[in-house]
């Protein structure tokens, strides 16, 4: 009997032990969870639950009722609380494949205590590529959640977003394009992430590396690195030398043109609270200054301010912040730089900005376009990478650059050595695509995939809007005036050149009597994505050389009379204006203006009436400015007709009659 009381004693006291064991863990998972420790956290978690290296190594359920201390019972944590916050650290350590689970877990425990398990359970699964499940438990989510906030919101545009991903995955022209991890130098153990290029062949970046890999106890902070990259080889990365603070982490840089001013990021973590401001470092002999943290014209108190981008000709500097006259969530605001010292920030706008998060700006120079990540679009989940064209106050709509430049995950930071026609030539960007958890750098390079471009147009005169035919159309490439190739329009004024590839260039139009006109044209906004590309380019109109030569005589379109009177109709007073501004322009320049009738009526009647119109036509020129000296009126009556009045049987031709009843003008003197 006493030998059974001693096993029970000892079963009960090593329960006890055992129950004491875990409510430490959980008491350690909480207390890290709080801090926002989510890799310690989840650890103990993992303990508490039976689970990780340190578990026991019998089945042991610690929240069946034991033996313990009343303090513990009081504050132990639920074993259905313990698997949700586990999720909740894998998902926040972005591991979808460990988080995944446990939301499952927490989801078919109580949809009412975890509301939100769903919701999590179908991202992890987008995350996972089990699109049609994600989107099964997205739409099941909405079903049965009531509220009408963000998550309702979200749950609707990731419905979006797995119809987008799955017409993305089926594009045919993905194998263009190559996405390729960087070297093992670059993508150390930790996160490397946010590109940035001080010049041609030295890229910045940062890393959460820790600097004594031997050490024990590895730290882990984000620290800005530079290396060698040359034709797509790494050598000679160093951890560059910029004055660091213990309680601060930093990086996500950018350089001015002349590579003397540094911007940065430095920031620190309480818990989940992130508090991030910008800050900015000078070149000096030892390497860089001490960083000083830039005015409330960037960094306003109460707010965050990160990820600074100074643009290729130095005069902006890009950023996103979540200070108050934004949309919402992070958004990306500009200001001017004058030496290297920001002006006051403006806001991007409702055009790139959404209420939930844009970050990471990047400007190409050479295409005029902004890259940026954001998480407040339809994509491919995530953050992805939006690109839209223009300058500082004035952008376009973005567009989503698709994948496989995106990903199923977080896609964030973006530097580009593309030329102007491809943006994506060759690009070295941060995702964390091919990871459990941190973001990597990855290069891609896009060629062109086109064989031919077929570039059309045509030359009008600009008064009529009318074809010029046999104009010559010569294509000059802008970098040395050098003529490409050279077109000659048809009948109807077109023409229509092939290139094998893509050159930006400028048409130039001419033909006699007309003044030379050009327009510059580039590609369509995604020329890689066909194989035959037809580029319609806008009309080219000539204005006609003024005065012509003397002696020529032009019929002055649409000029109207009322009926068998010499009352000028308003309808002519626009073509009579044009008339006026080239005379008023060319004082030297004397013309006839002649009135023409058709066959009907008397011959002296004709003659008077058409006498009476041309002088109408001059005193209105008179009116708007023209000189009396550079006008003669003359009448012709019907004496010279231009197609017959009548057909050869005798019969009326009422279009020989239109023709005939005209007024035009003969070039009397000029200079020109």
């Amino acid at each position: 009997m006493k030998k059974i009381l001693f096993i029970t004693a000892v079963f009960l006291s090593a329960a006890s032990l055992q129950a004491q064991f875990v409510y430490d863990y959980l008491k350690g998972a909480d207390e890290y969870f709080a801090k926002g420790d989510y890799a310690s956290a989840a650890e103990y978690y993992e303990k508490s639950l039976g689970k990780g290296k340190d578990a026991g190594k019998k089945e042991f359920n610690p929240y069946t009722p034991q033996n313990v201390s009343k303090k513990s019972a009081k504050t132990a944590t639920t074993k259905e609380l313990a698997i949700y916050r586990l999720a909740e650290c894998y998902r926040l350590l972005n591991y979808p494949a460990k988080a995944e689970p446990y939301y499952k877990q927490a989801m078919d425990i109580s949809k009412t205590e975890f509301p939100l398990a769903q919701y999590y359970y179908a991202a992890q699964l987008r995350a996972l590529a089990k699109y049609p499940e994600a989107e099964q438990n997205f739409s099941s989510f909405i079903a049965g959640y009531s509220n009408n906030d963000e998550y309702r919101k979200n749950a609707e545009r990731e419905i979006k977003n797995l119809k987008f991903i799955q017409e993305q995955l089926a594009r045919k022209d993905i194998r263009y394009v190559v996405v390729t991890k960087s070297p093992a130098e670059l993508n150390s153990t930790g996160a490397s992430y946010a590109p940035a290029w001080l010049d041609a062949s030295t890229l910045l970046f940062t890393s959460t590396r820790p600097l004594d890999t031997a050490a024990k106890t590895k730290l882990y902070s984000n620290r800005v690195y530079q290396a060698d990259y040359v034709e797509g080889k790494v050598k000679a990365i160093s951890k560059i030398n910029l004055p660091e603070e213990k309680s601060m982490q930093q990086g996500v840089v950018s350089a001015t043109p002349d590579g003397k001013i540094l911007f940065l990021t430095r920031w620190t973590n309480n818990g989940d609270k992130k508090t991030s401001s910008i800050y900015t470092s000078s070149k000096n002999n030892e390497g860089w200054s001490e960083p000083v943290k830039l005015d409330e014209s960037i960094n306003t108190a109460g707010a965050n301010s990160q990820q600074p981008f100074v643009t290729a000709d130095g005069k902006y500097l890009l950023y996103s912040s979540n200070k108050d006259g934004g949309q919402g969530g992070y958004d990306l605001w500009y200001a001017p730089l004058q030496n290297g010292k920001p002006g006051a920030s403006q806001n991007m706008g409702t055009v790139i900005n959404t209420s939930y998060d844009e970050q990471a700006p990047y400007y190409h120079e050479a295409s005029k376009t902004l890259v940026f990540s954001t998480n407040g679009r339809v994509g491919m989940g995530g953050f992805d990478f939006f690109q839209s064209k223009g300058a500082p106050g004035n952008y376009e709509e973005p567009v989503n650059l698709g994948y496989p430049v995106n990903s199923i995950k977080d896609d964030i930071y973006f530097a580009s050595q593309g030329p102007a026609h491809n943006m994506l030539a060759f690009v070295m960007l941060s995702s964390d695509r091919d990871a459990a958890c941190c973001l990597e750098l990855f290069a891609l390079s896009k060629r062109l995939i086109t064989t031919s471009t077929f570039v059309k147009g045509v030359v009008v005169a600009c008064e009529t809007q009318k074809p010029i035919a046999g104009a010559t159309v010569n294509f000059i490439n802008p970098a040395d005036n050098s003529i490409v190739t050279t077109a000659t329009t048809a009948a109807d004024g077109s023409y229509s050149i092939g290139l094998k590839e893509f050159k930006q260039l400028k048409a130039v139009a001419n033909y006699p009597g007309y003044v030379e006109a050009s327009i510059n044209f580039n590609a369509p906004d995604n020329p890689e994505q066909l194989r035959i590309i037809d580029l319609k380019n806008p009309s080219i109109c000539l204005d006609q050389v003024f005065p012509p030569p003397i002696g020529t005589v032009e019929v002055i379109d649409n000029i109207y009379f009322e009926y068998d009177k010499a009352d000028l109709k308003s309808e002519s007073f626009a073509a009579l204006d044009k008339l006026a501004e080239k005379m008023v322009k060319n004082p030297a320049a004397v013309l006839e203006i002649g009135g023409h009738t058709d066959s009907k009526g008397k011959d002296d009647y004709n003659q008077i009436l058409s006498e009476a119109r041309a002088k109408n036509c001059v005193d209105y020129l008179i009116s708007k400015g023209v000189k009396p000296e550079q006008l003669v009126p003359k009448g012709y009556g019907e004496s010279m007709p231009v197609l017959p009045n009548q057909n050869d049987d005798g019969s009326d031709n009422p279009e020989g009659r239109a023709k005939n009843r005209r007024t035009e003008f003969k070039v009397l003197e000029s200079k020109q």
